[in-house]
């Protein structure tokens, strides 16, 4: 048997460079000072929550996967170092996971990466609105299917390196869904229910209609982990 913690996640500006630092201006262009304040200090308690679990992890040979991650070794440490050194909470965490025995693994293709950043970067970089739009609906035109693509491969990635009896942990952001291409033989346990990541994503740019509903999912994100067998709550 085969043990996996899947990880949903929310990615923030320092996760995503230039396109971040996009993504944070029209936030709060949208949708006001205050409740993009409120995001980002939700979102950092999320990352806080999953910090203090992995400060008590037992790291040793454990094998990290990360979205977006498209090397290992060398480069792959050198990745995460300058990721964590701008900022990211994400790759604080993996980089303290490292030093304590964790293994980081190649865990995309890089072909598929670059089809989806380039097609972002054209979005973010659009002078007019109607490139803008134009940028947008392109890559709403592929969106999913690209996403599929990544996560069948971020899949058989982890079920052709991941060994008996080792523990693995996927760092992923909480709209992709890796977990049915995985093998039968893999235990998956979530450490933040992977629903709920989303329904925050999705609700917190309705401030007015979805008050209350965001209040609650805020909360939720930033409250310490519980661990979360999917295998048992799918068939339970």
């Amino acid at each position: 048997m085969r043990k996996l913690y899947y990880v949903p996640i929310i990615h923030t500006s320092a996760d995503l460079g230039v396109i971040g630092g996009e993504a944070a201006r029209r936030g709060v262009e949208r949708l006001g000072e205050d409740v993009w304040t409120k995001h980002v200090e939700t979102v950092s308690g999320f990352w806080q929550a999953l910090e203090d679990y992995f400060s008590a992890f037992d790291a040793a040979g454990v094998r990290v996967y990360q979205d977006g991650m498209m090397a290992d070794g060398e480069l792959g440490e050198k990745i995460v170092k300058e990721g964590a050194e701008k900022g990211s909470k994400n790759f604080m965490i993996i980089l303290d996971l490292l030093k304590r025995g964790a293994v980081l693994m190649k865990t995309e293709d890089l072909d598929l990466l670059r089809k989806e950043y380039t097609l972002l970067l054209e979005i973010s970089k659009a002078a007019r609105p109607v490139k803008k739009l134009l940028s947008y609906l392109k890559y709403r035109l592929i969106k999913d299917r690209l996403l599929k693509k990544r996560d069948r491969y971020i899949a058989g990635m982890i079920n052709g390196t991941l060994k008996d009896r080792e523990t693995g942990v996927l760092f992923v952001g909480a709209y992709h869904d890796v977990h049915p291409g995985l093998s039968d033989d893999i235990q998956v346990v979530e450490l933040k229910d992977m629903k709920k990541v989303r329904d925050y994503q999705d609700k917190f740019i309705h401030p007015e209609r979805c008050k209350d509903e965001v209040a609650t999912l805020s909360r939720y994100l930033v409250s310490p982990v519980e661990t979360i067998p999917m295998k048992s709550r799918e068939t339970g």
